[in-house]
């Protein structure tokens, strides 16, 4: 963290000094930087890296770098407004219209203003990554024989095999993909068992990047509620029933929203049921290695009780690493794994070489368990801490399920709360939360907040936040 603040600090000393060149001129030398600025050489390199992508310095090997010609005025921007009509036409000869709605994924994406306090990260904060590990494990990666080469279509072997024994069961390598993060797994697994305008089952509430990905299929979406024992298997079998659907999305382990585990006498029913049906179940299994140290004995993933290749199982090692580490597994049995290589082929080739490499390396290094267990007990300290906070400070939040894993909470507003407007006043006071309304298919029971405590620097910050959410919630509530 002091790296990347050196390195924007130095960027916006030197931006500010280029006046006192003319185009062309020859900035300081980098040792010259160094010596003046205190700071290290690699800072001094990455700053200039900065200028230089916005077109402000240019370098030159051996040269050293001088302040960049002033760019040529842009051209009037042509007429666009033609693409309205083909857009607006090729939705209304589909079934289903394709609408790519990102807002609930930029709600957990989007970095908030300095100051802010992030209650909306979906990401572990960079003081929790294993950045150090990571380094280590891409460098030597590197050097591997042939890392820089074509990697097999479908993954590296040993890789595949890591994953199929973190499933378990009857799962074997050759039954499993690697992709490039839960994204890319989840849309190439609706793709590839839902045709354009087909209902597909999903629980609700949910996570929006599915639903996005979902609609931006033709697909429609069907909601299926959930309580804190997941998801209701006699209404799933009504939901397949009443639509003829053959798809069923869902998150069997600490539910995002919602937090849930799918209960043990619910796990063979929705396996039945989907078989009864003709169906498949995506699981998306995203948060598996971030249990809290409070947890117990962790149910296995649903594929590894499928015997009858229902279950199409999504793992990631992103949200346990960090969100540049996109590395996950697909796992199929039956002809359908023919059909999910063949549309990720498609869509992506393969998944960097070097990358899978690296997350070889970093799996098989001593620095993995350690990584995850300290996760594992700081994610339980910022559970607690933003749980008693909430008690404390905002009564008026029901929390109807508390997770022993995942990184957030879900809290359901008084009746008459106005969601929007409680998001809009906290950002005003300083925090920003994710709405609740992007987390169901169809009309919402209630208005609710997603809280992360994962994506903050610690518990302090996670008190400072949740005072912060008090002030906004008295301004909507007066």
């Amino acid at each position: 963290m002091q790296e990347r603040s050196s390195v924007g600090d130095l960027a916006n000393r030197l931006r500010q000094e280029l006046n006192c060149y003319s185009p062309g001129g020859k900035l300081p030398s980098s040792r010259a930087l160094v010596d003046r600025y205190r700071v290290s050489p690699v800072t001094v390199t990455r700053a200039l890296a900065q200028l230089a992508a916005e077109g402000l310095v240019v370098t030159r090997p051996g040269a050293g770098a001088f302040r960049a010609e002033p760019r040529t005025t842009a051209r009037p921007g042509g007429d666009t407004s033609w693409q309205e009509v083909t857009l607006s036409a090729d939705a209304a000869a589909e079934p289903v219209p394709r609408t790519v709605d990102a807002s609930g994924v930029l709600a957990s994406l989007a970095a908030p203003p300095p100051g802010v306090v992030e209650f909306n990260g979906g990401y572990l904060h960079p003081s929790l990554q294993p950045e150090r590990a990571m380094g280590a494990a891409l460098s030597r990666a590197g050097r591997r024989p042939g890392a820089w080469s074509r990697p097999p279509m479908e993954g590296l072997p040993e890789l595949r095999e890591w994953f199929a024994r973190g499933i378990g069961g009857a799962v074997g390598a050759a039954e499993v993909l690697v992709t490039a993060g839960g994204q890319s797994g989840l849309t190439t697994a609706l793709r590839a068992l839902a045709p354009p305008g087909a209902p597909v089952l999903v629980e609700s509430p949910t996570y929006p990047g599915m639903l996005a990905i979902a609609r931006a299929a033709g697909l429609r979406p069907v909601p299926v509620p959930v309580d804190p024992d997941g998801v209701k298997p006699e209404l799933l079998a009504d939901a397949f029933r009443a639509t003829g659907a053959r798809v069923f999305v869902c998150q069997p382990l600490f539910q995002n929203p919602t937090g849930a585990v799918l209960a043990p006498a619910r796990r063979g029913e929705v396996l039945r049921i989907a078989r009864d049906a003709g169906a498949f179940v995506i699981e998306d299994d995203f948060v598996r290695r971030l249990v809290h140290t409070d947890a117990g004995p962790l149910p296995r993933p649903l594929a590894a009780e499928d015997q009858d290749g229902v279950v199409v199982h999504v793992g990631s090692l992103t949200k346990a690493t960090s969100p540049s580490f996109r590395v996950s597994a697909l796992a199929a049995r039956g002809p359908v794994l023919e059909r999910l290589r063949a549309i990720q082929v498609v869509d992506t080739f393969f998944v960097p070489r070097p990358l899978q490499e690296a997350a070889l390396e970093l799996v098989g290094s001593p620095a993995w368990p350690r990584h995850l267990r300290t996760v594992s007990a700081e994610l339980k300290a910022r559970r607690d801490a933003m749980t008693v906070a909430l008690r404390l400070r905002l009564p008026e939040l029901a929390l109807p399920h508390v997770p022993f894993g995942g990184y957030h909470l879900w809290a359901r507003l008084p009746d008459g709360t106005d969601e929007s407007a409680l998001v809009a006043a906290a950002l005003r006071a300083g925090v920003a939360v994710a709405p609740g309304r992007p987390y169901f298919s169809a009309e919402p029971p209630a208005a609710h907040l997603r809280l992360s405590f994962a994506a903050v620097a610690g518990t302090e910050e996670i008190a400072e936040g949740v005072r912060r959410l008090r002030t906004a919630y008295d301004e909507v509530r007066t």
